[in-house]
Order: C-alpha cells, then structure tokens, then sequence
C-alpha cells in the first residue's frame, strides 16, 4: 500500500487554499486504497479539515518523513526539503504558484493558468498547467448539481474573498460597487470580519456570514460570483460559476492575468486599486446572461476537476 504524506497550513493570514488543496488530494489518494497523513496547522480552516475526519485521515500537527512513499508539501514558507525527503525513503511532490512556494522536488506540480518558464533547478518531472488544479470532491458534486439549472430574475451574488479579516475594506469596496450598479440581486457575503456596508437600494439584499461549509451549496445556486484568484477562482471554473475576479495578494498575479487572457473571469483589479469601471463590469455580470454563458462555458471546459488523479497517477508510476 502506498503511504502518503500531506504538508500544508493554514491560518488567518495565510488562508485556507493550502488545506483546501490537500483535501482533495487526501480524497482521490484514499479513493485509491492509500494510506494518507496530514500534517500541518488548519486554523482559519476547520470546515475544511474536518473532511479528513471523514476519510479517517490522521491531523498531527508535524510528522517525520520516514515511513511514507511520497511526502506532497504545499507551503510557501518551507525551504528546500528534497534531500531530507529522499533520504528518508520517500519522493518528494511540491505544489507551487509560480515563483511562490518553488522548491527542488522529484515531481512538481504547478496549475496555474498559464505557467511561466521555469528555471532548472534539478527536479526530475513537471506537472505543470491548470489541467493539475486539485478540486475536492463536493466541488465536482456541485460541478453536476448545476448542469441545466435555470437563472432567476434577480441574479444570486457570491463574495467569497479571503478568510481573513484584514480584507473586510476590500470586500466594503466591492459591495458598494455593487450597490452603485443600481440593479436588483440578492448578495451573500462570506468575510470573517465586519466591513462596512452600504445601504441597499430597492431590490437588492446583502446577507453577511462567516466563510464555512455551505459554500458549495451556495455556489451551486450563485449566477455571479466575485472572488480573489486563488483557489477558489480555480473552484468557480471548475463549477461554471461567471466571476468577477480581484487580485488580493501579490502571489495571484499569474492566476488573475492568466484567467484574464483565457476569458475565464472578468477583471476587477486589485484589493489595493479596484478597476475604474468596477461598477460597470458588475452591471454587465449582472444584467447580460450571454456573457454569463461565455464565461460560464469557457471556465468549466477548461477546468474539468480531473487535476489530481493525473497527479497521482503518474506518483504512482515513480513510486512504482
């Protein structure tokens, strides 16, 4: 049996996506018969990690290396870890965004949208391209769940940006946007926090909650969503959700301009300087269900939910 070893954190300032990413390793890894661990610290991520729970997958909060066939480390604040790795016994597999969490690793794996050229540094294979985005298991579930669902007269927003508070004055900004395109919908915000919100004109609603586990829920019934492009843009690709996507940190630059470039979100711009025409991108999400279809189309196609088994299969070819 394959022993397989997940390395990942999570706090408020780091996010979730690391664990999130894990999660759907850990499912397609015990789907398969192996034997996984996670280490790591999941605060800020406890809704997600409590699936490891289910998959009767062990949370230690550090592991030895030994013992283990394969060790997937996904952190950008851990160092070079292949010799240590292989000297234990084990391969190595490093996730990584861009130049952000990079490492010398026996199998790299990298989906960003469109990669940029890597330099060598001695690894042995790369994965690399969002054919690789992990997705969890309820998020191919609801990927089907919304296959011929029919819109509603008032569109259902989504803000999902961050789970920290320190972007409750990005999300204040977006929802005032969103107020000032003057059209009806009804918004459920998921921030940790309080940001400051606006006062609804006639016909629009904003329901303000905690980040948790009823995000898919949501998702399968959202016509637009706004979201940071991290991994939850991959997500709202892989379900066909229409987004309008914000850059909140430097690291997603890659992934914001390379959904730009492949029509699979429109542009808000960054938490430190939204877009001028902001509103105006919001009121066309809003109001026009052919360019709703266009992205919706383009994003699912492109981002099928299948990354991780192509991961693991070919671990499982150089574990052997």
């Amino acid at each position: 049996m394959t022993r397989l070893l997940l390395r990942a954190d999570a706090s408020p300032s780091i996010g979730a996506g690391h664990v999130s990413r894990m999660v759907a390793y850990a499912e397609r890894a015990v789907a398969r018969g192996w034997e996984v661990v996670f280490s790591g610290r999941v605060d800020n991520a406890e809704w997600l990690a409590s699936r490891f729970g289910e998959l009767s997958v062990p949370i230690v909060p550090s592991a030895p290396f030994e013992g283990f066939d394969a060790v997937v480390v996904d952190h950008y604040g851990l160092g070079e870890l292949r010799e240590e790795v292989n000297a234990a016994g084990a391969l190595l597999v490093s996730v990584e965004d861009d130049v952000f969490g990079r490492r010398a690793a026996d199998l790299v794996v990298d989906c960003a949208f469109a990669p940029e050229l890597r330099p060598d540094d001695g690894s042995g294979e790369l994965l690399r391209g969002v054919e690789y985005a992990p997705m969890r298991d309820v998020v191919r579930s609801a990927r089907e769940k919304r296959r011929g669902r029919e819109e509603t007269d008032r569109p259902h927003v989504t803000v999902v940006l961050g789970g920290g508070t320190e972007w409750a004055g990005t999300v204040s900004a977006l929802l005032h946007a969103l107020r000032d395109t003057e059209l009806p919908f009804v918004a459920d915000v998921l921030v940790r926090g309080e940001p400051a919100m606006p006062e609804a004109l006639p016909g629009q609603e904003f329901r303000v909650a905690p980040p948790g586990p009823g995000l898919l829920d949501l998702l399968v019934e959202t016509d637009v969503a706004v979201s940071a492009a991290g991994v939850t843009l991959l997500e709202l690709c892989c379900l066909g959700v229409p987004t309008g996507v914000v850059k909140l940190v430097d690291n997603q630059e890659t992934g914001y301009r390379g959904a730009l470039d492949l029509g699979l979100a429109a542009g808000l711009g960054s938490a430190a300087a939204l877009d001028d025409d902001v509103v105006e991108t919001l009121r066309t999400l809003l109001l026009d269900r052919e360019t709703r279809r266009r992205f919706s189309e383009t994003a699912a196609s492109v981002v099928d939910g299948h990354g991780v088994d192509r991961v693991l299969d070919r671990l499982q070819v150089l574990v052997g």
